[in-house]
């Protein structure tokens, strides 16, 4: 059965869309299969997602694309979880139905939030909900300015932060309006890095043993280069 990655944020504007696909595509890049849900009525995985079949031809993206809502969302997230590893959910910007079962279908619940006191105030709602559901949440700062200080301030005021802060990144935007992702167009840039740094923080949540057998070649191989230096 898939790991279910929600990413949820009353608030809109928060980035959701943009974390969830850069989650979903980093997760297939360690050759998983995942599926991505767009259960958000604005549509704009949906269309990320359209460009990228225009790129790369329909079955060629990497993922498994699915557009739902309502009733229909919990089987949904059923039926892919079956055939897949992981199922990353891009939940509308509210706590009703649609939000309140990706929430409750989920393994990890991943809320981005921009360093501003209305991101952080809409964070409360997200955060009882899945403390209600007893699922674990990873609070990502998320478009954070180099040297912000109010970033750090609004960090000290919230609960389950990743260690993982994602910076103000052009690349973030515009990879998306080529039907990619950071990680795609350049595998080593900082956006690329922090991608891969909230991964690896997801991963030892939802799969820990998976990545502790990944983590173990990488340990073994630096052993031997030390011993051999």
């Amino acid at each position: 059965m898939a790991k279910v990655i929600t990413v949820a944020q009353q608030k809109g504007g928060a980035g959701k869309t943009t974390v969830a696909a850069h989650i979903a595509v980093a997760l297939s890049q360690k050759a998983n299969r995942v599926a991505v849900i767009d259960i958000d009525p604005q549509g704009s995985l949906s269309y990320w997602h359209k460009i990228r079949e225009e790129k790369f031809g329909e079955g060629y993206t990497g993922l498994t694309f699915s557009a739902v809502s309502g009733w229909r969302v919990s089987g949904e997230v059923a039926r892919l979880s079956k055939t897949h590893d992981y199922v990353v959910i891009d939940s509308p910007p509210h706590t009703e139905t649609e939000a309140r079962t990706a929430i409750r279908a989920a393994d990890l619940i991943i809320i981005p939030v921009q360093p501003s006191p209305t991101d952080l105030w809409a964070t409360k709602a997200t955060l009882e909900l899945a403390k209600h559901e007893k699922t674990p949440v990873r609070v990502v700062l998320n478009r954070v300015p180099a040297n912000s200080r109010l970033a750090a301030t609004i960090a000290d005021e919230l609960p389950e932060l990743a260690d993982t802060t994602l910076g103000n990144r052009v690349i973030f935007a515009s990879s998306l309006m080529e039907g990619r992702c950071a990680t795609e167009i350049d595998p080593n840039c900082t956006a690329s890095q922090e991608i891969k740094s909230l991964v690896k923080e997801i991963l030892a949540i939802v799969s820990p043993v998976i990545e502790e057998e990944e983590e173990a070649p990488k340990k073994s191989a630096k052993k031997k280069a030390l011993a051999d230096a």
